[in-house]
């Protein structure tokens, strides 16, 4: 099945998940690096990560890009690539502070797993932030390894889940 094809989710009136507009891209870095920075990152480690922490216009019109629009705002989003044929990596899920630990992300990571079953693909992967990870292992990821990074002693955990494993996992 086309991952495309899947129609925008409508959680309530005021709230729904809908593909990404490549104009959208300067919105969604903002987003990522006040997400990143929540997690206590100096505004001097942010500003090292830029490049990886940006989301060009390019890569909207060539990832699958997933926003979640409340009250007509972009608050969070996701985005997935084909890493091979049978294997896709969720590269991004971030959400505004103001929108941490009140269920947005768990919405975006519902919407990013029913697109996955309904995918021709065997497994997900990710590496997560390392504040991250217990909220990827509610959704049944595993670690499988882990990338060391520029910060000493700091390690992103390399996390995946087996598409026909979407859906054990229960209220996470």
């Amino acid at each position: 099945m086309n991952l495309q094809s899947v129609p925008a989710t409508t959680c309530d009136d005021k709230m729904t998940i809908k593909k990404a507009n490549p104009n959208d891209h300067k919105l969604l870095t903002e987003i990522t690096k006040k997400s990143k920075a929540h997690w206590g990152y100096s505004e001097e480690q942010i500003e090292i990560w830029s490049e990886f922490l940006t989301v060009s216009k390019e890569y909207v019109e060539t990832k699958s890009v997933y926003n979640l629009i409340v009250d007509n705002k972009i608050i969070g989003y996701y985005s997935f690539f084909h890493e091979s044929e049978n294997t896709i990596k969720l590269d991004n899920l971030f959400v505004l502070p103001d929108f941490i630990d009140k269920g947005f992300g768990k919405m975006l990571m519902n919407d990013f797993l029913v697109r996955m079953k309904n995918s021709d693909a065997q497994k997900v992967i990710l590496n997560s932030e390392p504040n991250a990870e217990d909220f990827y292992i509610k959704f049944g990821f595993v670690k499988v390894g882990q990338i060391e990074t520029s910060i000493k002693d700091r390690y992103l955990p390399i996390m995946e889940l087996e598409i026909n494993k979407i859906g054990e996992i229960e209220n996470a």
